[in-house]
């Protein structure tokens, strides 16, 4: 559940905050711009220098506390990765080994029961699923996948190439178990309709 919630967290908040956090550094270096043009004109003045003092100083406070921010947001994002990317493996060998179109294959009871229809659909952000009936899913999905998991790596070489960021040096937001707090507190509605057997407990998803 935790995880679950650090990948909707990063997707619903971060291009969010990103945003916003962008268009207060841009306004302010935008207004440092158009007085920087003034200088030497008839416009100069002593409040002209003031102005620019101030602004040059909040321009750089800003861009101070971004930079933190970005910092997290690239640990929550390559963190989300990292587990999409074990994940996404994982699938790709028990769907070799489980292949549905094998009848002499018997699926395994773990203890897990009940319909995934509700979790897919808050993933996609749909009200209701709609499936295709692929009669070569055992073959073209896993060699999808199998691509895609390629993609994936890559893309993260590359990005970890280019962000110098370590991510034990960024302070976290919240205390550790905050998460697993604010679950306890969520009403039915976000209760994940996979339960375990011999457990009493539900996995929450939100």
């Amino acid at each position: 559940a935790m995880q679950w919630k650090k990948a909707v967290f990063l997707s619903a908040m971060g291009k969010e905050e990103c945003k916003t956090m962008l268009d207060a550094l841009n306004k302010v270096t935008a207004c440092y711009r158009h007085l920087v043009i003034a200088l030497g004109s008839t416009s100069d003045s002593q409040n002209l220098r003031e102005e620019l003092k101030r602004t040059r100083k909040k321009a750089q406070d800003i861009s101070k506390e971004d930079r933190a921010e970005y910092e997290r947001l690239w640990v929550l994002f390559s963190s989300s990765m990292e587990l999409l990317e074990v994940d996404m493996k994982r699938s790709l060998e028990i769907g070799q080994d489980f292949p549905l179109k094998v009848p002499t294959r018997h699926l395994i009871q773990t203890g897990m029961t009940g319909s995934t229809t509700t979790v897919a659909a808050r993933a996609m952000s749909v009200q209701n699923m709609k499936y295709d009936a692929d009669s070569n899913i055992d073959t073209t999905d896993l060699r999808d996948l199998q691509c895609e998991i390629g993609q994936v790596s890559q893309m993260m070489e590359e990005m970890e190439m280019k962000v110098q960021v370590a991510p034990w040096a960024v302070e976290a937001k919240q205390e550790a178990g905050a998460e697993l707090k604010s679950n306890m507190s969520v009403g039915n509605s976000s209760v994940g309709v996979i339960s375990i057997f011999g457990c009493c407990f539900q996995v929450l998803y939100i």
